[in-house]
């Protein structure tokens, strides 16, 4: 079967979760996060989980497998701790737990960054693998980062990317 018939065999909505990753920014004033979920809706997804959580590994792999098991999501969108600051431990968090980790995910995001941000791009390690029955994606925080990985990249295959994984 090839890419198309992937495509159309895919869902047209899943549940879909946002972890936001920052010591500064709350729930109310996560614009990153709301974006996306937004986003998601309008893409026809149903978000099932929003929360932002401290840069703190134990505490990003606590809230991303907990998400993941008590709200039945088919995808994860962790936002922010990407970068290479000693803060910024997402990608420490999370990698760890993939069973696979989907590669040209963060060498496709850094190339498109890379078209808007220049040389500043290969600051970020953006990643993407798989949890369980769970497509995780974690991108960087601010909110054109977001927009970018998500129009481009995310929401185009999501449907394709988690019938793969069933």
């Amino acid at each position: 079967m090839g890419v198309h018939q992937h495509r159309q065999a895919a869902p047209a909505s899943v549940g879909v979760g946002i972890l936001s990753v920052s010591t500064t920014r709350t729930i109310d004033d996560d614009e990153s996060g709301r974006w996306i979920a937004k986003r998601a809706k309008k893409e026809g997804h149903v978000v099932r989980f929003h929360q932002v959580v401290s840069d703190d590994i134990t505490a990003i792999r606590h809230a991303a497998l907990k998400a993941i098991r008590d709200h039945d999501l088919r995808a994860l969108l962790i936002t922010g701790g990407t970068g290479i600051t000693n803060k910024d431990v997402t990608i420490e968090a999370i990698k760890p737990l993939f069973a696979k980790e989907m590669v040209a995910f963060g060498v496709i995001f850094a190339q498109l960054s890379y078209e808007e941000i220049d040389s500043a791009a290969i600051l970020s390690r953006a990643t993407a693998g798989v949890i369980g029955a769970t497509v995780v994606f974690c991108i960087p925080g601010s909110k054109k980062a977001c927009r970018l990985a998500c129009k481009a990249l995310i929401f185009p295959e999501l449907g394709h990317v988690v019938a793969h994984i069933r």
